[in-house]
């Protein structure tokens, strides 16, 4: 039996992730988006190790917890707001 190459453009792992976003927008995330789980998985879960086979790149989608995704778009958050000018933050914080 020949073991299928990881490809995140597959549509098996698209499949995966439709299904997994679905569960945590269920459960926990009701705004979680596609592109935010994509991220994670790439940026986050898969930035050292990518997945060498199809059958090991579902596994790491379906065992995504909502606490990673929280996790990690917090710190998205953080990093991004550090590279922000005050300017940008005048909204919130009063200003004229």
């Amino acid at each position: 039996m020949s073991r299928t190459e990881f490809d995140i453009l597959n549509t098996e792992i698209q499949m995966a992730m439709v299904v997994k976003l679905q569960q945590l927008q269920r459960e926990d995330l009701s705004t979680i988006t596609y592109q935010d789980l994509e991220d994670y998985l790439q940026y986050d879960l898969w930035r050292l190790h990518t997945p060498r086979y199809l059958h090991e790149g579902v596994k790491d989608i379906l065992n995504v917890t909502a606490s990673d995704i929280i996790k990690f778009l917090s710190r998205q958050t953080i990093v991004k707001s550090s590279e922000a000018s005050l300017s940008e933050f005048t909204d919130l914080i009063g200003g004229n």
